[in-house]
């Protein structure tokens, strides 16, 4: 059985959107006859403290769902001051630098990128030990701090950013992206660079539809997600009055956006805004069954970004409300999985909410379960693994 080793700075029990795609190429690869081992940070995310089994530890190796774990220690942190940020990421930088340098690793190594630093580390360790590099682009860094303001244009971080993303495309082996536009870029730098896509279908591992709707209800739209500045819920929550409407807004999740929620449900100017906290995956998916539509927002137009709530809501039967441009938006309509807003739009994104107010649930019943077909279709992990295994990608 050949043997493959995953890093990756998120793995369950983290939950998010991160740690379920890489347990899930994790579990795939092992399907099709890999040994697969993942090392990872201490969990810690998305609080940025350590999960209570980890405390007081250096390193962990764990075995879940016959994959080996090996996580390493990290100094967890979310905090807003960008130091003690950077602070983190260099403390498992560091443990993962000395874990690939001086143990003996498998000939194939998956090397998750952002976060670009981890990623830099990893590839420059691994090339020179002669290592298969397969390269899992989920988003464009620096370019996506660019646009998110995280970074300045011509700033010394991202000079060192872009010579960090240079040098990732140069050493590795081959490159898996989430997107066209990531292909187009990397291939824009690297013509000749093998780079493949690697879209984030979820594996629910269920054939039967199992949504239900309910006629004596408002319509029940939904986030579930990083409550983060990235997506920009808080923004939403002020934007939208739902006052008129027949439609409710339930959110899930945590992240940075967290108490500005909830400070804005507390002043009762939105009555139809409810926030749930964080759920486990199992345990969101069994809530979710009696609502009724996905949204998924961004703040502003990210290229290369495809959010993964896509298929991973689609692929339960969610129709989606799409108010995040790029790529996704195009996903969307092509496939007739909902609707669309143009980013940043909230005149047009209003304009959609009083569309769907008017969907009677006969009409919203019979959208999830074509959404539900369309997306059990054209959303298949299995296929696309198997595909990228076909050509010699893993």
């Amino acid at each position: 059985m050949e043997e493959i080793l995953i890093i990756s700075n998120y793995y369950p029990p983290e939950k998010g959107a991160a740690a379920n795609r890489i347990e899930q190429l994790a579990l795939k690869l092992q399907e099709n006859n890999y040994k697969v081992a993942v090392v990872c940070p201490l969990g810690n995310y998305p609080k940025g403290e350590l999960f209570p089994e980890y405390k007081g530890k250096f390193s962990v190796t764990e075995n879940r769902d016959n994959i080996t774990v090996k996580r390493l220690w990290i100094y967890p942190s979310v905090s807003k001051n960008l130091l003690i940020r950077i602070l983190s990421v260099l403390s498992f930088s560091l443990s993962l630098f000395c874990y690939l340098l001086f143990r003996k690793t498998p000939k194939k190594i998956v090397v998750q990128s952002p976060p670009l630093l981890l990623s830099f580390l990893s590839v420059m360790v691994l090339s020179l030990k002669k290592k298969k590099i397969i390269l899992n682009i989920s988003d464009l860094w620096p370019l996506a701090a660019l646009e998110l303001k995280a970074i300045k244009e011509g700033s010394f971080s991202h000079k060192i950013s872009l010579f960090m993303e240079r040098f990732l495309y140069k050493k590795a082996t081959v490159i898996i992206g989430q997107s066209e536009e990531i292909l187009t870029h990397v291939k824009t730098l690297f013509p000749e660079k093998k780079a493949l896509l690697y879209r984030n279908f979820p594996d629910h591992k269920t054939s039967a539809f199992e949504l239900k709707t309910t006629e004596d209800e408002p319509v029940k739209l939904f986030f579930a997600g990083l409550l983060g500045i990235a997506q920009g819920v808080s923004e939403l929550c002020q934007q939208i009055d739902f006052k008129d409407l027949n439609i409710e807004l339930h959110l899930f999740g945590d992240g940075a956006e967290k108490a500005a929620i909830e400070s804005h449900i507390a002043n009762g100017r939105n009555p139809k805004v409810f926030y749930h906290g964080m759920l486990d995956r199992k345990s969101l998916h069994e809530t979710l069954k009696t609502f009724d539509i996905a949204l998924v927002p961004l703040k502003t137009r990210i290229y290369g970004s495809v959010p993964s709530k896509i298929f991973e809501y689609t692929a339960l039967g969610f129709p989606v409300l799409y108010f995040g441009g790029g790529e996704g938006e195009t996903i969307v309509a092509e496939n007739q999985l909902g609707w669309v807003a143009s980013v940043g739009n909230f005149e047009e994104l209003n304009q959609k909410l009083v569309e769907i107010s008017k969907l009677n649930k006969a009409d919203l019943a019979t959208m999830k379960q074509s959404v539900f077909n369309k997306a059990n279709i054209a959303f298949d992990l299995n296929n696309q693994l198997k595909n990228l295994i076909e050509k010699e990608v893993f």
